[in-house]
């Protein structure tokens, strides 16, 4: 650790952890984060770059651990844990072992929970799908930020050839935007990892990159992306909150927050942004 000295930004804040109440959800801390991370000092915005990174080693690590991986002294830690409203790390951890952790069972547990829901029956599981689908969809309008929406527009008409990464789960939309790109005569290329196929020598300065991950992040979209942006091509992120590793890049986010079913979670919204995104594109492209 390069921090050998002790670093007076890193010295506690009562004062703030007095003013803000603790953030009661994950979902909640993570917008704190964002709203909070470009005014912290460069040791606090270090480690908060590598909890947005790594927000599972919160929940089975210790200070120190998280401090080596940071590259800050413990202090930062303690500190950072004030300024985001707890009353020390233990409070945080204890926050991300009871919810973080939860939102990512296993498959057998995922049928589990539907069983103990009542909802495993056909009908009643369409039901609920169309339900949290309508819901993710209204929350669209308010998550995606119109001038980023628009930004993400103009990079993308104007790229000599259009990328799209997405893997696991996110690859249905990538998948998608390949074809509509591909309907509408725009260059695309989808790097689908099939055959583990390597494609990222295609990527040029003046292309720009889809780049879709949820969390949990897929390692493999944050590591091609972050190859894509050091060559010097744009990166628009479909992702789900603003501190996902993704914003490290400078990238321009679309944000999605889909509902769950039993810890389920369909694709209503990520799709609609997906098909709105590319016809905007394939629209503002006949025009240029």
């Amino acid at each position: 650790m390069n921090d050998a000295s002790p670093d007076p930004e890193n010295e506690p804040n009562l004062a703030t952890a007095e003013i803000l109440a603790p953030p009661q959800s994950i979902d909640a801390f993570f917008a704190r984060l964002g709203s909070t991370a470009e005014r912290l000092p460069k040791r606090l915005k270090q480690f908060a770059n590598y909890i947005a990174a790594n927000p599972d080693k919160v929940a089975v690590s210790t200070v120190a651990e998280l401090a080596e991986g940071a590259d800050v002294q413990p202090s930062a830690v303690m500190r950072f844990c004030q300024e985001m409203g707890f009353s020390g790390f233990s409070q945080m951890q204890k926050l991300f072992r009871s919810d973080y952790s939860q939102k990512w069972p296993d498959y057998a547990t995922r049928l589990a929970k539907l069983r103990e829901h009542g909802t495993e029956s056909p009908s009643a599981l369409l039901a609920e799908f169309v339900e949290v689908g309508r819901s993710s969809l209204e929350n669209l309008l308010t998550t995606v930020d119109p001038t980023a929406l628009q930004q993400a527009v103009d990079v993308l008409a104007r790229a000599e050839t259009i990328h799209m990464i997405g893997f696991r789960r996110a690859f249905p939309v990538t998948s998608y935007l390949a074809y509509a790109f591909e309907k509408m005569d725009v260059p695309a290329v989808l790097h689908s990892g099939i055959a583990n196929i390597n494609m990222e020598h295609l990527i040029r300065p003046n292309d720009a990159v889809i780049a879709v991950t949820f969390a949990p992040y897929t390692e493999m979209t944050i590591d091609m992306a972050t190859k894509a942006r050091a060559s010097g091509a744009d990166i628009v992120a479909i992702t789900d909150v603003v501190t996902s590793p993704l914003a490290r890049l400078k990238a321009i986010q679309l944000l999605v927050s889909e509902l769950d079913v039993g810890a389920f979670r369909a694709l209503s919204a990520s799709l609609s942004l997906a098909i709105a995104l590319a016809v905007s594109v394939g629209a503002q492209r006949n025009r240029l």
